[in-house]
């Protein structure tokens, strides 16, 4: 049973209080709004798993929702850099996040600037 909502009009809906990491992260990463990103590591960290960030990338290379419902290309490193996306690779990522407005310079985005990190615990029953 699936804990998201099958619509894609807006962040996903809980059902139940997930037991699976993965569907945190899920939860976690359809809050990052258009135009801007977040890093492996800061979802890990609002996840209360701050070494988790391989763990919040391998949620990410797995994730079997829409990118409507859960923006994967919007998770990028720490470092700012893009990043991969699954079998698509960083170029696809990269056009994504220009779509939405986000500048990529010297393959890096200024996370000063597209940074979002203001996570919220919504959809939890």
């Amino acid at each position: 049973m699936s804990h998201l909502n099958s619509k894609s009009t807006s962040t996903p809906n809980l059902v139940a209080m997930p037991e699976n990491f993965f569907e945190l992260v899920y939860l976690v990463v359809a809050q990052v709004p258009r135009g801007k990103v977040t890093t492996y590591s800061a979802v890990a960290r609002f996840l209360n798993n701050p070494k988790g960030s391989r763990a919040v990338g391998w949620a990410m290379r797995q994730c079997p929702y829409p990118n409507a419902d859960v923006p994967c290309h919007r998770v990028i490193k720490a470092d700012g850099s893009v990043g991969g996306y699954g079998g698509e690779g960083v170029l696809k990522k990269a056009s994504l996040l220009r779509k939405e407005g986000i500048v990529i310079r010297r393959g890096e985005i200024d996370l000063r600037r597209y940074l979002f990190t203001s996570f919220r615990m919504t959809g939890f029953s």
